[in-house]
């Protein structure tokens, strides 16, 4: 049994800050406090490890229930006037609460350590080239064959449209250089063998006692029956190929990793009440 499906990434947003990330100040227009002290710092890293990382996880880098706060240029992009006055009232009708009982001077606090935990993930502008890292990403990297950007690409592993989002230039390339240490086998990759010496390789999207649900590379799905099958390995390595650091040049991986910062700057911010997807193509990233 043979069919195709569409490959979707839904949102799962519940914080305001994405949200205002899209009617932030433009960075030339950002009024920066005063720098904070060590002690203030530190009181802040306190406060965000007892009331904000449950959420934003303790590095900033987002969990389950809300968004980077650390590495995402748009966020970081929100004046301190608008971060402190989200921190302090919240945001009625949505996962972020008011800690106004915090006072202006915890507040502040807070701010100095969100600020301290988004300077360690800053770094100087990429020599690559976005241009260049899209011809990768679609020519000889093979990227596309498993990844997706803007609706154009592969089935069979993540959507990278915004990806790049949350997390940072140095673990993007590290990243593609080491997916092993980052990725593991979390793509549950098996190569099914039937009676008859058919084989299936792909993502186990389902699987139990009886029967097996494959999603091969070209996005078809294949619904199997154990007892049909000859041989069953589920391998123990990332889906993702381990050669990409031997194989591209340094300038290469800058260039892929400038494409995918690009695409991801570019790519539309889900909404809270909003779950339209962006219908721009990969070939209109750039323009």
């Amino acid at each position: 049994m043979t069919y195709r499906t569409e490959n979707t990434n839904p949102s799962r947003f519940c914080c305001v800050f994405m949200t205002l990330c899209c009617v932030c100040l433009p960075a030339n227009a950002q009024q920066k406090t005063p720098a904070a002290t060590r002690s203030q710092q530190r009181e802040g890293a306190q406060i965000f490890s007892t009331l904000c990382a449950s959420c934003h996880g303790l590095d900033g880098h987002g969990g389950e229930r809300a968004p980077d706060i650390v590495a995402n240029p748009e966020v970081q992009k929100i004046s301190d006037a608008q971060i402190a006055k989200i921190i302090s009232q919240g945001v009625p009708g949505t996962g972020m609460p008011s800690f106004r009982s915090l006072g202006p001077g915890k507040v502040q606090a807070v701010l100095a350590h969100l600020r301290a935990l988004q300077g360690q993930t800053s770094s100087s502008p990429l020599a690559g080239s976005p241009a260049g890292g899209r011809s990768l990403f679609f020519g000889k990297g093979g990227c596309s064959e498993c990844h997706m950007v803007n609706g154009v690409g592969g089935f069979i592993a993540s959507d990278l449209s915004a990806y790049a989002r949350t997390i940072s230039p140095a673990e993007i390339r590290e990243v593609i250089t080491n997916p092993n240490k980052y990725l593991g086998a979390r793509g549950n990759e098996v190569v099914a063998t039937t009676q008859d010496g058919q084989t299936f390789t792909g993502i186990a999207r389902n699987e139990d006692n009886f029967s097996l649900q494959l999603q091969t590379r070209d996005g078809v799905f294949h619904f199997v029956e154990k007892s049909s099958l000859r041989d069953l390995q589920h391998r123990t390595e990332s889906l993702m190929p381990s050669y990409y650091g031997s194989r591209l040049t340094s300038q290469d991986l800058d260039d892929l990793v400038s494409y995918l910062i690009e695409v991801s700057r570019k790519h539309a911010i889900p909404q809270a009440k909003n779950n339209t997807e962006s219908s721009h193509r990969a070939d209109d990233d750039l323009d």
